[in-house]
């Protein structure tokens, strides 16, 4: 595709929240806007504002933002908030004068899209996840063009289809500098590099399955195993103690900052199926046994997996149905041959979308211009180095469309 012409210096709002799953493709889009030339602005909420990561030239406008759950009595305090934040929007825009305004969906990015609109600037939302968000939803009426990181997406209505322009998910850039990188050799008689994460909080069901799954694989692969487990705080000595109880090296740890280097390194990943860690397991192509969290939100993390499963790149299991006897199982399927592995993770590279950030930035420049760009990616967008992990003629039975 090619980029938007070069022009005057634009102004961008981006309204992100609440989590690191919001957060993290903003960011990667406010550096890829600022080394365009433009300015940017970051809308977000209390919470958003704590999570680190955030580019130093970006500044951080902290607006109220209500929640709407089950409970009818907090209604009314939520829309309050929220029309507050979209009060304190509405002043930013007068000033800051946005060319356009992108959220990326959950409740904090509502009042500076209802500003959008009040203020007839033009927006756009980014779905990251496989089932269209709750905020997306309400606001899909009225924006400009919705960006998806799933060729499919659910709760999606047909009337706003037209709109649609498939982006990816953007990701950190020290984990799609590793884009091009090889599969970390895996051999025979070789260490099983394991890397285990719940997500920014853990979860207590890899504590407790993990450890016992690795100890029920065949001598001969559990004696290499090298794990490196992320755990909840309250977790961390137990799970201590279960490695220690079976014999395998482990490297335990609430929180890792290096989790970049971590995935280099990795073999296998055995985790949650947030659309960040999707994102960034096609982006690196490592292959996963993945555990979709089951109270998600319509079920939207089990949703994630269709892809990157369809292609060979990961396993699913149920929460209900993860057991350390499956997961000795899927782990033993997976290491049974060296190539294996390699074949996996070549599977999961290639459902990456390596320039989200660019196709994302390049429909935010096209407002202002004639048209909105096209920056639909279906097949192809991924071609450049496809042997990635495997040798040439491993690589071609799986060869992208190009």
């Amino acid at each position: 595709m090619t980029q938007a012409p070069a022009g005057p210096s634009r102004h961008f709002v981006l309204a992100a929240g609440g989590t690191g799953g919001h957060l993290t493709p903003a960011f990667a889009l406010a550096q890829e806007l600022d080394r365009r030339g433009h300015h940017v602005a970051l809308v977000t909420d209390e919470r958003g504002a704590a999570i680190p990561g955030k580019p130093d030239f970006l500044p951080a406008h902290v607006l109220p933002a209500g929640r709407f759950g089950k409970n009818p009595l907090k209604w009314f305090s939520g829309a309050k908030a929220v029309w507050e934040g979209r009060s304190m929007a509405l002043r930013l825009f007068e000033t800051f004068e946005p060319t356009a305004v992108i959220g990326f969906g959950g409740y904090p990015a509502l009042p500076a899209l209802l500003a959008a609109r009040k203020a007839e600037v033009p927006s756009v939302i980014h779905e990251q996840n496989a089932v269209l968000g709750r905020v997306n939803r309400l606001l899909a009426g009225g924006v400009k063009a919705i960006a998806t990181a799933y060729p499919d997406v659910a709760r999606l209505k047909d009337a706003h289809r037209e709109k649609v322009h498939l982006v990816g998910n953007p990701v950190r850039a020290g984990v799609l500098a590793l884009r091009e990188e090889e599969f970390p050799p895996f051999t025979q008689d070789g260490l099983l590099r394991v890397l285990v994460t719940g997500g920014s909080q853990g979860a207590r069901v890899l504590s407790e399955v993990v450890p016992d799954g690795l100890a029920m694989l065949p001598p001969a692969l559990r004696s290499r195993l090298q794990v490196t487990q992320q755990c909840r705080p309250e977790d961390l000595d137990a799970v201590r103690a279960r490695y220690a109880g079976h014999d395998i090296p482990a490297e335990l740890g609430t929180y890792f900052e290096n989790m970049a280097e971590r995935l280099a390194d990795a073999h296998l990943f055995i985790g949650r199926a947030g659309a960040s860690t999707i994102a960034e397991l096609t982006a690196v192509g490592r292959p996963a046994i993945l555990v979709p969290l089951p109270i998600a939100t319509d079920d939207h993390q089990a949703a994630n997996t269709r892809e990157i499963v369809k292609a060979g790149g990961a396993r699913s299991i149920r929460q209900n149905n993860f057991s350390a006897k499956e997961l000795a199982k899927q782990i033993g399927a997976l290491a049974k041959r060296p190539d294996t592995l390699a074949t996996a993770a070549h599977a999961a590279w290639n459902c990456g979308r390596p320039d989200a950030a660019k196709d994302l930035a390049d429909l935010m420049e096209s407002f202002g211009g004639d048209t909105i760009q096209d920056v639909i990616r279906v097949g192809g967008n991924n071609a450049r180095g496809a042997t990635q992990g495997q040798s040439v003629a491993q690589g071609a039975a799986k060869e992208p469309a190009r």
